[in-house]
């Protein structure tokens, strides 16, 4: 069996949202904080709307599932949230 990949799928972002690493391309998928999905690869970025249309940057095009799910609402899970 295969040894689990050091990079990991959570990450935080340069601008200090959580993210997610695309899993193909290792791409860093965050919210900007106004509703869009920066796209950060390398040293290049793409500000993509949630979704996954392009609004500005180097990268121009994105997975826009994956900016539909990282902009989508955050909701907690039943398990780890108080219940009122």
């Amino acid at each position: 069996m295969a040894a689990p990949d050091a990079r990991g799928v959570g990450v935080m972002s340069a601008t200090g949202f959580k993210g997610l690493r695309h899993p193909f391309t290792g791409a860093i998928y965050a919210q900007d904080g106004n509703g869009n999905i920066i796209v950060t690869d390398g040293d290049r970025q793409g500000l993509f709307r949630r979704n996954g249309s392009w609004i500005s940057g180097e990268i121009k095009e994105c997975d826009p599932q994956l900016c539909g799910w990282v902009g989508g609402p955050q909701i907690g899970n039943h398990r780890v949230t108080e219940q009122k």
